[in-house]
C-alpha cells in the first residue's frame, strides 16, 4: 500500500529516491498533505499516515508550530529554506545513542496538472557535528544529492533524462521509452532526435547546442515528439547544468506533455488573428481573403473560398450551381490558385454536400489523389499539383444560410487535417459572423443578381477540337443585373459563333435591353448566316428603331475552318478589340473590323475582317470592365491585358481566364464578361 500511495503522490522518479541516503517526504497542496516518504525518512520518523496534513501527521513534533509555519512560507513564496543541524527530539525513532542533529531542506515543487507541493529532504548530520573528520565526506555526498534533487524540482518531471557535459544522453529514461518506444541503444547520445518532428529537429538541435556551449542557467524548448501511436504531440523540454567546482559535470532535464495547453494557445492565437485581420474591412472578398491568409500556413498549406447564393437549395433538386471563387492562399513553395474563378458544382460533389448538410466534410487521401467530384475541377487540379493529402470543406453560414464554402488542404509530408482542425476553422468563421453578416446583406443581392445573370447567359458549346470558356464577374459596387453579356453557339454550316456585348447602363433596364439584343442577334445570325458586319448593320438599325437613344457595343465573330486551318471572320461595333495570343506568347489586338456603336445612325454598312487563327492560339473577347479604370487612359488597361495574357499562353483556357481576373487590377465599378477560345495544335 505504501508503494501505491507513493506513486500517486508525485511524478518524481520514486524508484530513484527510495534508496537515497537522505530522508525524503513529499507534501501536496496548501494543507501540506503527506503523500510520500522514503526508507531513510521512515527510519528517522517512523511510519506516518499518508494523506494527512502535516500538522496532524506530525502532531507529536516539539516546537511544531514554528516549523509548520516554514511549510506555509515556502509554499506561498516558492523560496526554498534550509535548516542546518537542528537538534532531534522524542519524535525521532532512531536508536542512535546521544544527541541527534538533522539538516532539513524545504522546497516547492510542481506535481503536474497545475498542482504544487513541498519536497522535504532531511539528513542525519550527527556525525558531522560530533566528528570533524567525517564532515567533508558527508557534506560532499549531501551536496550532490541536494543539487540533483533541486534540479528535479526546477523542471517538470514527467520524463527525466541525464546528459553529459557535452549534452549527450548518458542514462536510461524509462519514461522516454514508454512514450516513444525507443530502446536505450536507439535514443542514447543524440538518437533521441529521431523521434522529434522533422520540422522541429533543426531548431531543437540549434537551441540545445547553444545552451550547452553557453552553459545556460535553464534551457527550455518546445518541440513535437512522435509517440508509440505514430502521432506527434507537443512537449516542453527543460534542463539545468549540474556543476562542481565551477565546471559542468552533467545536465539533468525533463520533458512535459503540453499538447492540450499548446492547442488552446494556438486556438486563441488564431481566433485573435482572425478578428484582427477582418477589422475595418468592408468588402466580403477582402474579409474572406484575410481569413484565408490566417489559415495558411498555420492550419493548412492551401485555402480557397467559394461564394454561393441563396439559390443553393436548387442543388437538392438535382440542378447544378455556379460558384464564384473569391479568395485563395498558399504557403511559400506551392502554386497559388487564381484568386477569382467560376466553377460549376454538381449535386453529388463534395461542395454541394457541404452546402446541403451545413457542416464540414473532411477527406484524407493519398498525396496528389483527391477523390473525384470532391472539389471543383480548378481546385482538384491544384490539389494534384501540390501533392495534397487531405482537404476539408467548411460551410460558412450567415443568418442560417450557407453564404460561402472554405476549402483548406494539407500537402506533402504535413500530417493530414483532423476533426479538431475542422472544428477550429468553423469556429474562426463563426466568430466572424457579425462582420460577415454586415457585408452579406449587400452581397446577397449581388449574388442573386449574379445567379440571374448566369441564367441569361448560355453555357459555351462543346466543339470538337476547340476549347471555349466564359467568365462573368459582377461589379463589386452594384447589386443590380448589368448589361454585359456573352454568347456562343454552332451554326448549321459548321461555323462557331462567338459574341460579346455591353448595353449602356447598370440597372434593370440595361439588363432587359441586353437580353433582347442578345436574342435578336442570335436570330439574325442563324437566319441568314451572313458576314458579321452585315448582321451588325441590321442589328444597329433594330437598336435605333426599338430602343431610341439606347446604345450598346458588340463583337460578333465566326470561327470558320477551311483547308488551310481556322480563320476568324469578325466585326466590332464600338467595343474593345479582340485579343489574339499565339501559342508562343505573342499578343496583338484585332482592329481591322472596327465600326461605330450600336444605336448610332450611319449612312454606311458595318465592315467585317478576316484573320487567320494559328494553331494553339487563344482568342479573347471581353468587356471594358477588364481594362478600364477611373482616371486612366484605356490604352494603359489594354497594354496590361496584353502583357499578362502573353505570359499565360501556355496555361489551360480556364486558367487563362481565371488568372486574368486575378492578376489585373479591376476597378470593381463595372461588370466583367469574357469568352475565350483555344485553337487545337
Amino acid at each position: 500500500m505504501q508503494g501505491d500511495d507513493r506513486h500517486d503522490a508525485s511524478d518524481l522518479v520514486f524508484d530513484v529516491l527510495e534508496p537515497a541516503p537522505v530522508g525524503i517526504a513529499v507534501y501536496r497542496g496548501p494543507e501540506h498533505r503527506l503523500s510520500y516518504t522514503n526508507r531513510a525518512h521512515r527510519a528517522l520518523f517512523g511510519e506516518r499516515e499518508l494523506g494527512k496534513p502535516v500538522r496532524e501527521a506530525f502532531a507529536d513534533v516539539a516546537r511544531h508550530e514554528s516549523y509548520f509555519q516554514l511549510f506555509d512560507r515556502v509554499f506561498e513564496t516558492g523560496e526554498p529554506i534550509v535548516l542546518h543541524d537542528v537538534p532531534g527530539d522524542h519524535a525521532m525513532v532512531t536508536t542512535r545513542p546521544g544527541p541527534i542533529f538533522i539538516t532539513f531542506s524545504l522546497s516547492r515543487i510542481a506535481l503536474g496538472d497545475g498542482e504544487y507541493g513541498l519536497l522535504v529532504v532531511c539528513l542525519d548530520v550527527t556525525d558531522q557535528v560530533t566528528a570533524v573528520k567525517r564532515v567533508q565526506a558527508i557534506a560532499d555526498e549531501r551536496s550532490r544529492i541536494l543539487r540533483r534533487l533541486q534540479t528535479l524540482i526546477r523542471v517538470s518531471t514527467q520524463i527525466v533524462w541525464v546528459g553529459d557535459p557535452e549534452g549527450l544522453v548518458i542514462e536510461q529514461s524509462p519514461g522516454w521509452e514508454r512514450l516513444t518506444g525507443q530502446t536505450w541503444e536507439e535514443y542514447r547520445g543524440t538518437g533521441w532526435m529521431r523521434v522529434v518532428h522533422p520540422d522541429d529537429r533543426g531548431p531543437t538541435i540549434r537551441s540545445w547546442t547553444q545552451a550547452v556551449e553557453r552553459v545556460a542557467e535553464v534551457w527550455e524548448h518546445v518541440y513535437r515528439l512522435r509517440g508509440l501511436d505514430g502521432e506527434y504531440r507537443h512537449f516542453r523540454a527543460q534542463a539545468v547544468p549540474i556543476k562542481e567546482d565551477g565546471r559542468v559535470v552533467e545536465w539533468v532535464g525533463t520533458c512535459t506533455d503540453i499538447e492540450q495547453e499548446w492547442q488552446e494557445q494556438r486556438r486563441q492565437r488564431l481566433l485573435d488573428s482572425a478578428a484582427e485581420a477582418t477589422v475595418n474591412l468592408t468588402s466580403l472578398e477582402e474579409m474572406l481573403g484575410a481569413l484565408a491568409d490566417v489559415i495558411v500556413p498555420e492550419l493548412a498549406d492551401g485555402c480557397g473560398v467559394h461564394l454561393v447564393t441563396d439559390l443553393a437549395e436548387g442543388l437538392a433538386s438535382g440542378s447544378s450551381l455556379v460558384a464564384e471563387r473569391v479568395a485563395t492562399a498558399a504557403r511559400p513553395g506551392l502554386p497559388r490558385m487564381p484568386t477569382f474563378g467560376e466553377e460549376r458544382l454538381m449535386p453529388e460533389g463534395g461542395l454541394a454536400q457541404a452546402i446541403r448538410q451545413g457542416r464540414p466534410v473532411l477527406k484524407t487521401f493519398p498525396p496528389g489523389s483527391p477523390p473525384p467530384d470532391f472539389v471543383p475541377t480548378g481546385t482538384r487540379t491544384w490539389l494534384r499539383a501540390s501533392q495534397a493529402n487531405s482537404a476539408v470543406l467548411i460551410p460558412v453560414t450567415v443568418d442560417g444560410t450557407v453564404a460561402a464554402v472554405v476549402t483548406a488542404a494539407t500537402c506533402g509530408d504535413r500530417p493530414p487535417l483532423e476533426q479538431g482542425s475542422a472544428a477550429l476553422l468553423s469556429q474562426m468563421f463563426e466568430q466572424a459572423h457579425d462582420a460577415l453578416r454586415n457585408v452579406m446583406r449587400f452581397q446577397r443581392a449581388r449574388q442573386i443578381a449574379f445567379a440571374l445573370q448566369h441564367s441569361l447567359l448560355a453555357e459555351p458549346p462543346r466543339v470538337p477540337g476547340l476549347q471555349i470558356t466564359a467568365r462573368y464577374r459582377a461589379s463589386l459596387a452594384a447589386a443590380e443585373v448589368g448589361g454585359d453579356w456573352y454568347d456562343s453557339f454552332v451554326l448549321p454550316d459548321g461555323a462557331t459563333v462567338l459574341a460579346i456585348g455591353d448595353v449602356a447602363g447598370h440597372d434593370l433596364r440595361a439588363a432587359v435591353a441586353m437580353g433582347q439584343l442578345r436574342n435578336m442577334l442570335r436570330g439574325m445570325v442563324v437566319d441568314r448566316q451572313e458576314p458579321p458586319g452585315e448582321i451588325l448593320s441590321r442589328l444597329n438599325i433594330a437598336t435605333g428603331t426599338l430602343y431610341g437613344e439606347e446604345t450598346a457595343t458588340c463583337v460578333l465573330a465566326r470561327v470558320e475552318r477551311g483547308d488551310g486551318g481556322h480563320r476568324l471572320n469578325y466585326s466590332v461595333a464600338g467595343h474593345p478589340p479582340p485579343l489574339l495570343v499565339t501559342g508562343d506568347g505573342q499578343g496583338r489586338y484585332l482592329e481591322a473590323g472596327g465600326n461605330p456603336l450600336l444605336g448610332v445612325p450611319i449612312d454606311f454598312g458595318f465592315v467585317s475582317a478576316l484573320e487567320p487563327l494559328p494553331p494553339m492560339s487563344t482568342l479573347l473577347l471581353y468587356t471594358d470592365g477588364l481594362v478600364e479604370r477611373p482616371g486612366e487612359n484605356i490604352e494603359e488597361g489594354l497594354m496590361r491585358l496584353s502583357v499578362l495574357a502573353e505570359t499565360l499562353a501556355g496555361a489551360t483556357v480556364d486558367e487563362f481566364c481565371d488568372e486574368l481576373l486575378s492578376g489585373l487590377p479591376l476597378s470593381g465599378e463595372d461588370d466583367v464578361a469574357m469568352i475565350a477560345l483555344r485553337l487545337p495544335g
